[in-house]
């Protein structure tokens, strides 16, 4: 399993790593989790700096449009930090593009440090 991650309650926050082949099961795994935990207000830290994906576009976009549709729902959201590399950057912007609804901070790093320094200062609700 190239999907882990990891649920700290008292912070408030959920850490996802993620190595190798990522598939879309692993991920639809994990977004029922956070549904099943209600963990969508948790701050989330996404570190895919070792991780990459076959997977074809239309899975991508089913998955952005089932994040989406949790987003419209009546739901407090935490804020997202994404670790990627340099040559994913503009593909993770476009996915969470899709997510840009949420009423929610979200950006995407290339290191790790900055990213969990930033999210560090925003707010748990």
């Amino acid at each position: 399993m190239a999907f882990h991650w990891k649920i700290d309650s008292q912070e408030k926050l959920i850490t996802v790593v993620a190595d190798g082949d990522v598939t879309r099961a692993e991920v639809e795994a994990f977004l029922d989790v956070l549904e099943g935990i209600d963990g969508f207000s948790y701050r989330k830290l996404f570190d895919g700096t070792t991780a990459d994906t076959k997977m074809p576009p239309d899975e991508i976009l089913a998955l952005g449009v089932r994040m989406r549709a949790a987003h419209t729902e009546d739901r407090t959201l935490g804020a997202l930090a994404a670790v990627v590399p340099d040559d994913k950057i503009e593909l993770v912007s476009r996915v969470l593009g899709m997510l840009a609804a949420a009423k929610r901070p979200m950006r995407v790093f290339s290191t790790l440090a900055p990213a969990q320094e930033w999210l560090q200062r925003q707010p748990r609700v």
